[in-house]
Formats: C-alpha cells, sequence, structure tokens
C-alpha cells in the first residue's frame, strides 16, 4: 500500500499557525479563525520596520497553514491603523540611501501580496482612524467591516509621497471607482464611515460595539464552508483583472471544474438529497 505524502513536505513547512507566536501584534486564534491585532493602542497602532516584516512573513506562510481557514485584522482600542510609526519609520527613513529605501518599500508591498496571495478569506474590522499604510492594510483585506466613526485615509500625498503606495491605485479603483480614487490619492482626505459604506470600500457598517464580534461571525461563517472552493475564489478575483473574457471564461472552467472533483463537492449533493445542512471539510 501506498504510503501517504506527508503535506509539510508539498508545503515545505510547517501546515499549522495557530501556535503561532506572534512578536509585534497579537494573534489568537478559535477553532479555525484566527484575530490579529494591531496592539498600540495608546499610539493608535502604528506600523514599525519589524510589524511590517512580520506580517508579510506570517500571511505568506499561511498559504500552508491548513489549521486557520479565515482571518479577522482589527486594531486594539478604538482605532485600527495609524500607519507606519512617524519616529520609527518616517524619520530613519530621510537618512536611508535610494537602494534601502527601495528594500522597505519592497516589503511595505509585500505585505499586500502576501494578504492578497494567502488562500484565507482576510476580513478587516475598523474603527476610528485608518491611515495610511494601516489603510492599506484594510483595502487589501477581501471583506472589510467598519463604523460610522471609522475615518480612512491615504493620506501619503500629506507627507510628500505619492499616492501609489503598496498597490493604492491598482486596488483601490476597484473598490471605489477611479473618480473617488483619485480624489483621495490627491487630497489625502479622510474618507467617513457612511462614504465608505455608500462607496462600496466597506461591506457593511455596525454599531462599534458589535464590530469585533460581527468580523468574527462572519469568519466562522465562512471558515464553515467549502474553504478549498473559497480559496480559489479569491484567486481568481485576483487573478481575472489581467484577462480578457475567452481567459476568464477558461481559467473559472477549469476552476470549478477542481471544485467539482472535492469531496466537498460530494457532501453538499448528499446532504441536499438527504435535506439537510451540509457540513463541508474544506477537501
Amino acid at each position: 500500500m501506498t504510503k501517504p505524502v506527508d503535506p509539510q513536505l508539498l508545503a515545505g513547512n510547517t501546515t499549522t499557525a495557530a501556535d503561532y507566536r506572534a512578536r509585534h501584534f497579537l494573534w489568537q486564534v478559535d477553532g479555525a479563525v484566527a484575530t490579529l491585532t494591531l496592539n498600540r493602542p495608546e499610539r493608535k497602532n502604528p506600523l514599525t520596520f519589524a510589524s511590517y516584516a512580520e506580517l508579510r512573513d506570517l500571511f505568506a506562510h499561511l498559504r500552508f497553514a491548513t489549521d486557520i481557514k479565515a482571518v479577522v485584522i482589527t486594531g486594539a482600542g478604538e482605532n485600527f491603523c495609524s500607519g507606519g510609526d512617524v519616529f520609527e519609520i518616517i524619520g530613519p527613513l530621510i537618512e536611508l540611501p535610494m537602494p534601502e529605501l527601495l528594500m522597505f518599500t519592497r516589503m511595505t508591498g509585500d505585505v499586500v501580496k502576501a494578504i492578497k496571495h494567502c488562500p484565507q478569506p482576510v476580513i478587516a474590522a475598523v474603527d476610528g482612524i485608518c491611515a495610511g499604510a494601516g489603510a492599506m492594510l484594510a483595502l487589501a483585506a477581501d471583506l472589510r467591516l467598519g463604523t460610522t466613526r471609522s475615518k480612512t485615509a491615504f493620506l501619503f500625498s500629506r507627507v510628500g509621497l505619492a499616492g501609489c503606495d503598496m498597490g493604492a491605485c491598482n486596488l483601490l479603483p476597484r473598490v471605489i471607482g477611479q473618480g473617488r480614487t483619485t480624489e483621495l490619492l490627491l487630497t489625502g482626505r479622510a474618507m467617513s464611515g457612511e462614504e465608505g459604506a455608500n462607496w462600496g470600500f466597506f461591506n457593511r457598517l455596525v454599531a462599534p460595539e458589535r464590530l469585533l464580534a460581527d468580523a468574527q461571525a462572519l469568519a466562522r461563517e465562512l471558515a464553515s464552508g467549502p474553504t478549498f472552493a473559497h480559496g480559489l475564489t479569491k484567486t481568481m478575483l485576483h487573478q481575472e483583472w489581467t484577462m480578457g473574457i475567452d481567459q476568464a471564461i477558461e481559467a473559472e472552467a477549469q476552476t470549478q471544474a477542481l471544485c467539482m472533483a472535492t469531496e466537498d463537492f460530494r457532501r453538499a449533493f448528499e446532504a441536499f438529497a438527504a435535506k439537510r445542512k451540509p457540513e463541508f471539510k474544506g477537501n
């Protein structure tokens, strides 16, 4: 009898993330749902060189983690993230030579790419300040819940930078449109929670006291679904922007055929025939 292949050999790394020990933020796991909390509330949860790097590495690892099925990103206190720390990042950047500046900007972009490429649905729970790189973390997520007091600002122009940071000029027009994107990126002004909901940036607004619980409930709902198929949906949403319609239809045909070969597809049929709710297992 053929010995089963160890998934860790295929992944080239550990296939678990529930026991991950975070150093620069909180990482808590409940079942198959992980909650990542940016945890510097006294400074509105800014990012540092080290937290950028850890976010990049963690989400890159999640590509291989089979125990985590959905991720919630939130901020401690009443704010999401104020962006890069002024004194720990912006100050030192002024003194760096061009090669090291490019290393830094590529690293920040790699955070967005890692979030986009991990198969788990990522939900941003956004309250209060969501600015600069923090706004890009929210934008990189697959779903966003906000509150009426959310203030989302792509404020790169306010510090003398172009608005094209971490993929903003690529991702934001897809969510809120080109005209609105142009306004926000050129002016750096804050988008209110109501604007964000009306423009499609937020999937919905909830009361601040329910924000995290609602985001986690949504994550649990997704984690209980056909997660292999969810990962492919996320992949196709990302890839089809560069495809023509013929390429997209063919890619979706191949993707759907893959899903039809899963046990989850069989489970769904058997549950339907038995008039019961399917229990998906992600394979």
